[in-house]
C-alpha cells in the first residue's frame, strides 16, 4: 500500500507501470471492477493527476 502515499504522474510513474500490469491480469479474468479502476489510474497518471486512492488500492490489492 505503500504507492498510495507517492504522488508519481506519467504512464512510467510506478502507479502506471502497476496499473497497466494489473490492467492485462484483470482483463484475463474478467474481472470488470479492477478493469475500470486501472483505466482511471492509468488515466489520471497520463493527466499528469493523481489518482483517486480507492482505485489505487483497488489496483494495490488485485496480487495482494
Amino acid at each position: 500500500m505503500s504507492l498510495l502515499s507517492q504522488h508519481q504522474t506519467g504512464q512510467d510513474g510506478p502507479a502506471g507501470d502497476i496499473a497497466w500490469s494489473v490492467l492485462d491480469a484483470a482483463n484475463d479474468l474478467g474481472d470488470t471492477v479492477t478493469i475500470d479502476a486501472c483505466r482511471r489510474v492509468i488515466d489520471a497518471n497520463l493527466r499528469g493527476a493523481e489518482p483517486a486512492t480507492s482505485d489505487m488500492a483497488v489496483v494495490v490489492a488485485f496480487f495482494g
